[in-house]
C-alpha cells in the first residue's frame, strides 16, 4: 500500500512538474531565448522599425538590431527589389524579411522553407505590425523565388 501511494504522489509530483514547465515555457520563448535568431539593419530614429522588432520579439524570436545610415547599401547586398523595399531589412536563417512582414508568415516561411529569398511586406502598410494602424489591407510577398515573385498572405 505504502508503494502505491508513494507512486501516486510521484505521479502528481510529475504532472505538476510538467504544468510548471508548460508555464515557463512561453515565458521564454516570449522573451526570446529560444526562438529563431533576427538580425535587423534600420534607421536609429525609426520608431516603426523599433514597434516591428518589439512585435518579433513578443513572438519568440531573438533579435540583433543594427542601426545603420546607408540601409540602400544593406538592400542591394541581400537582394531586395526595388519595387519591394520598405523602411528595415531582416535576415533570419538565410531568408531576408524585408518591412513589417508579421511574425506568423516569418514563422511559416521557416517551417515551409521555400527556395526563394525571402518575404516582404512592401512600403510601410499602415496596418502592419510596428504601424499598428487597424483598418488597411496588404499583401505579404515571397520574393526571389524561381517561378517569380507571388503573395504569400494577405492582412
Amino acid at each position: 500500500m505504502n508503494g502505491k501511494i508513494v507512486l501516486i504522489s510521484m505521479s502528481r509530483r510529475s504532472i505538476l512538474s510538467l504544468g510548471l514547465g508548460a508555464a515557463v515555457l512561453p515565458a521564454s520563448l516570449a522573451s526570446g531565448t529560444q526562438g529563431p535568431r533576427l538580425e535587423v539593419w534600420k534607421d536609429a530614429t525609426c520608431g516603426c522599425c523599433d514597434g516591428w522588432v518589439k512585435h518579433m520579439k513578443a513572438a519568440g524570436f531573438e533579435a540583433t538590431v543594427h542601426d545603420v545610415t546607408d540601409l540602400q547599401a544593406v538592400k542591394a547586398a541581400h537582394g531586395v527589389p526595388d519595387a519591394l523595399q520598405s523602411c528595415h531589412t531582416a535576415v533570419v536563417d538565410g531568408y531576408v524579411v524585408e518591412g513589417h512582414v508579421p511574425a506568423a508568415d516569418v514563422r511559416r516561411l521557416l517551417a515551409e522553407r521555400p527556395r526563394a529569398k525571402g518575404l516582404s511586406a512592401p512600403g510601410m502598410p499602415p496596418s502592419s505590425p510596428g504601424m499598428d494602424i487597424p483598418g488597411t489591407p496588404y499583401e505579404v510577398v515571397l520574393f526571389g523565388a524561381p517561378g517569380g515573385d507571388r503573395v504569400w498572405a494577405r492582412h
